[in-house]
């Protein structure tokens, strides 16, 4: 009885439900009677235009939105070249169908100052090789949120603790803000100063170079760019921030930003001071002074690779935060005017300071057939640098046929380091092999200026056009160290061997080159395209090192070295391509000769080399519809040694772990296969990416290890006869709008097939990574939002020569952030990372809970003035762990990072003030129409 009267229930409740539903229907029209397909239909509240429903027309312009509770609604239309069409629909209490009838889209012109309604766009929409977010769909309740808080609710983006940037896998190399260079390609000096609220839209897509733009032929260079399109309040306007915070353990922070921008005018002014490791710039030039752009994590706190010398230089990045204690400094300006229709200036100036503390412990064991030895170390690091970037970018139009692209770049880093350290090394047996006592400082300068001039023509012929780009590179580097350490190597007798020297290094690389390109149109949308390129690089390196006994310092030759090296090329090639409204095709090839003189001076030697390479290359486009794309690229290319790796120098900075150079070394030949697939479902506003990258590399270049009697080991880089690299990525993101949510799922794998040289013993070695990201979203209105992730990692190495030290760990991040605004005038703000690193060869597991919360309290008019308490890492965990599985070791280091702190900061925001538009609707106005 009882089942039968829950069942009664049951339908007559759903019938009731049932019979709430409406439909919307009717036929879509241009003004001559065709059909409009593929149009927009939106289904929006008419009190907030937040959207509830949507769906597209058919090829027949008929639509259907099925299923809708009876209340009013502001129906929407849109279709790309005509004007929007929206009316309120108000249903009756018998209404169960909306028949609309035919509705006719008029011409964009005939309608005045009707603008698109704040929230209704396509979250996501892909156009050609761009994939376009609507920021309005992916907000943050976060007050005072920055561009790096708005990307990483993005679909396949990713944003690292320390502000690196990835969208579908691959890193970001430059931020555009209007389509305009922003202080550089620096990209956190956008992503981490620009206030997310200025966004209307975030497009990613890969930057060709000029040349290729110009063109219309591929060459195969390509940067991964974010440009950031401004809200139109914001283009014709100022805005910015300033804030000012202290905090306990004399913790302080403070920064400003000021934006002006008005029609042909940017102008940006920011500025930053904080010993709370918030790096609002980047370091490259730091990292690569010190070395530690070797051990940089790629694609988060684990690094694997082959290729890396993981012993000299800081880290960063550990455990997903930054290592150590770190001081930042910075500020600058950023100016772009066009000055009238033919010339446009780029610029910028930014200088930036940072201070850093590091104590860091490492344990490694490095694997052979004979047995195993562990090196373990104790180091604390106090480093400082200061970095000088000038940018600027000339676009003049000489005539209709002729213009100029003048860049140039002009950077000054001086850094000073100094190290103290403790480190052994373990035979099999547990014995000490040997141990080492070492104090280190170096310091050193380097100037770099890089630019080029590219001409472009355009013949009076369509598709006939002639570009050249002359480029010139100047780099001087002086450098000078000293070394006090205590060696002592047991075995049958025990030797101490004490080292007190000092060095200096001059550097100087000059390099110049000249490419042009010419096209010729073939007829039907086809083309011929010729190209040539020369470049010259020049190195000559000075190298003196000194033992020091009391006043008197003796040249030690074999650590010294005067060397010198003449790389140049000469390339020519041949396209051809196919332009069609589906799909486009490129294919050719080139042909290269190489030449690599040296001369090492101290030793009496020369080195006279040259090399012959045939580079093919095919590209292929297709264009399903204007939300399906395809592509497919393979191309060839030399990677020829880097100066480091050429010298014959040995770096006996750490007397235990020596590095030197390889005169010999010939370039790397690769092949790259490349697949990208792109999907916007525009009826329900899922997204799908995915891309397979291939690369086989003969004559790689690898780093061999080799131990000596005493369990020394020295590094050096060696060419092997192959490398095979294959990375997939893929992201499907969706929303259900019912529960104001989105989910987004992303997988990853790698496989990396090379060969490691230990000893002078060639073996294999296989590295595999497969992992993945999962994300959901929930808002609820401008009140409360949620963001949940969840990143897991697996990473594996196996070796050829010694199955027993095979290789297995995993890495998981779990995080949540919540924003919620209460009282109408208090938010609070809470975030929690979890960060597990376990090693199942080594049974090792060390988790890391991350908590931070912040409660605000906003003053004055329009809300323009906050003031924030927040508690940074409440739980007090102060370490980072980076694990790294390579040529023949395993290597986990921890290091100091910033514990718990409490601080009170003052924000104010200057949009409303100064902005002009401020006060007025966003979105414009929309006419609605009653039945």
């Amino acid at each position: 009885m009882q089942k039968n009267f829950l069942l009664t229930l049951f339908f007559l409740t759903s019938g009731v439900a049932t019979a709430q539903k409406i439909t919307i229907k009717g036929q879509l029209q241009d003004t001559a009677r065709a059909a409009l397909p593929s149009a927009t239909i939106m289904i929006l509240n008419p009190k907030d235009s937040t959207l509830l429903n949507y769906g597209m027309s058919n090829a027949a312009g008929a639509f259907e939105i099925k299923n809708l509770a009876r209340q009013n609604y502001i129906f929407k239309v849109t279709f790309v070249g005509l004007a929007p069409y929206a009316r309120l629909i108000q249903p009756t209490a018998e209404q169960m169908e909306i028949d609309l009838g035919v509705i006719l889209m008029k011409p964009r012109s005939s309608m005045l100052a009707e603008v698109t309604v704040e929230g209704d766009r396509a979250p996501v929409t892909v156009k050609k090789d761009t994939i376009e977010f609507n920021a309005e769909a992916f907000k943050t309740v976060k007050q005072n949120a920055v561009v790096e808080d708005l990307l990483k609710k993005l679909p396949g983006v990713e944003v690292d603790a320390d502000g690196t940037i990835r969208a579908q896998g691959e890193q970001v190399q430059r931020v555009m803000v209007d389509g305009k260079p922003f202080f550089g390609t620096d990209p956190k000096l956008a992503t981490r100063n620009l206030p997310a609220n200025a966004v209307k839209k975030v497009q990613v897509y890969d930057k060709k170079s000029d040349q290729a733009v110009f063109s219309g032929i591929d060459d195969g260079q390509r940067e991964k760019t974010i440009n950031l399109e401004l809200k139109e309040e914001k283009r014709n306007g100022a805005f910015g921030n300033a804030s000012a915070g202290v905090g306990t353990d004399d913790r302080y922070a403070a920064k400003a930003n000021f934006n002006r921008f008005k029609k042909g005018q940017q102008f940006s002014f920011l500025g930053m001071a904080n010993n709370v490791n918030e790096q609002g710039f980047s370091i490259d030039d730091y990292m690569t002074f010190t070395g530690g752009s070797q051990q940089m994590a790629r694609g988060g706190p684990v690094r694997v690779q082959i290729n890396g010398n993981n012993q000299s230089g800081v880290p960063l990045n550990f455990g997903g935060r930054n290592s150590g204690i770190m001081s930042n400094y910075g500020g600058g300006l950023n100016f772009n005017n066009t000055f009238n229709k033919k010339t446009e200036l780029n610029s910028s100036y930014f200088y930036n300071a940072l201070d850093h503390n590091l104590l860091q412990t490492t344990d490694r064991i490095n694997y052979f057939p004979t047995g195993d030895l562990t090196f373990n170390q104790v180091s604390r690091q106090h480093n400082t640098n200061q970095n000088h970037r000038l940018n600027t970018v000339l676009d003049h139009k000489i005539d209709s046929l002729n213009s100029l692209r003048w860049t140039t770049t002009l950077t000054y880093n001086e850094t000073d380091a100094h190290e103290i350290s403790t480190s052994q090394n373990l035979n099999a047996d547990g014995t000490t092999a040997n141990e080492s006592q070492r104090q280190t400082s170096s310091s050193g300068s380097t100037t770099t200026l890089n630019t080029s001039l590219l001409w472009r023509h355009r013949f009076a012929k369509k598709g006939r056009t002639l570009s050249t780009t002359l480029t010139l590179g100047i780099t001087d580097t002086d450098r000078d160290g000293a070394q006090d350490a205590t060696n002592t190597f047991y075995g049958d007798t025990t030797q101490i061997n004490h080292v007190l020297q000092n060095n200096v290094q001059d550097t100087k690389n000059n390099s110049y080159g000249i490419n042009f390109s010419y096209t010729e149109p073939l007829g039907n949308r086809m083309y011929l395209e010729a190209n040539y390129a020369y470049r010259r690089n020049m190195n000559d390196v000075d190298r003196r090192v000194y033992d020091l006994n009391g006043d008197e310092a003796t040249l030690n030759l074999p650590l010294s070295n005067q060397y010198s090296s003449d790389y140049q090329y000469h390339r020519g090639g041949l396209n051809f391509r196919v332009n069609k409204t589906k799909y486009n095709i490129t294919v050719g090839t080139g042909i290269q000769q190489t030449f690599l003189n040296g001369d090492l001076k101290l030793l009496n030697t020369t080195i006279n080399k040259s090399y012959q390479n045939i580079l093919p290359v095919a590209r292929f486009n297709y264009d399903f519809s204007s939300s399906k794309h395809f592509r497919l690229d393979y191309e060839t290319s030399v990677q020829e040694p880097t100066l480091q790796q050429l010298q014959p120098v040995i770096d006996n900075s750490d007397p235990l772990n020596l590095t030197t150079g390889n005169p010999n070394l010939r370039p790397a030949y690769a092949h790259d296969w490349r697949l990208n697939f792109t999907l916007f479902n525009p009826t329900n506003f899922s997204s799908f990416f995915a891309f397979i990258d291939a690369t086989y590399t003969r004559n790689a270049i690898t780093t061999s290890q080799t131990f000596t009697d005493q369990q020394v080991r020295i590094s050096r880089p060696v060419n092997v006869d192959q490398n095979t690299r294959v990375t997939g990525n893929a992201t499907y993101s969706f929303p259900i709008t019912k529960l104001k949510s989105r989910f987004g799922i992303t997988a990853t794998a790698t496989r990396q097939n090379g060969a490691n040289v230990v000893n002078d013993v060639e073996s294999n070695i296989a590295q595999n990574t497969v992992g993945g990201t999962l994300r959901y979203n929930f808002r609820y209105n401008e009140i409360f939002d949620i963001d949940l992730s969840a990143n897991l990692s697996r990473q594996s190495t196996n070796y050829e020569f010694n199955t027993q030290a095979d290789q297995l760990f995993f890495n998981k991040t779990y995080s949540a952030e919540t924003n919620l605004t209460f009282l109408k005038n208090f938010s609070f703000n809470g975030t929690f990372d979890y960060l597990v690193y376990q090693s199942i060869t080594n049974d090792y597991k060390q988790a890391i809970p991350l908590l931070n919360f912040s409660v605000s309290r906003f003053l004055l008019k329009n809300k323009s003035g906050e003031l924030k308490f927040a508690v940074n890492n409440v739980l007090d965990k102060s370490l980072g762990v980076s694990q790294t599985a390579d040529v023949n070791y395993f290597q986990r280091q921890v290091t100091n990072s910033l514990g718990r702190y409490y601080m009170l900061t003052f924000v104010y925001t200057l949009n409303k003030h100064l902005n002009p538009m401020g006060n007025r609707p966003r979105g414009g106005m929309i006419r609605i129409q009653r039945q």
